[in-house]
């Protein structure tokens, strides 16, 4: 059995869920320090990127239906 290597690849990313959940959200104000917004093109892949961008967008539109809905 092999023993798996505990050293990354160079090639491959290591994002986690809160640091693509951030860099999405901060993306959405448009405020970011030019060293943070570095690490998360470092650290977060556009997959990430994207599945998260299209959650935070469906629960933008629900949260604006659930407003429309309870105002009117």
């Amino acid at each position: 059995m092999p023993v798996p290597n505990p050293t990354p690849q160079p090639g491959r990313r290591k994002g986690s869920v809160w640091r693509t959940v951030q860099a999405v959200l901060w993306s959405l104000l448009g405020v970011r320090k030019g060293s943070e917004w570095q690490q998360d093109g470092a650290q977060v892949t556009p997959l990430q990127v994207i599945a998260v961008g299209l959650v935070a967008l469906a629960l933008f539109v629900l949260g604006l239906m659930a407003l429309v809905h309870w105002l009117v």
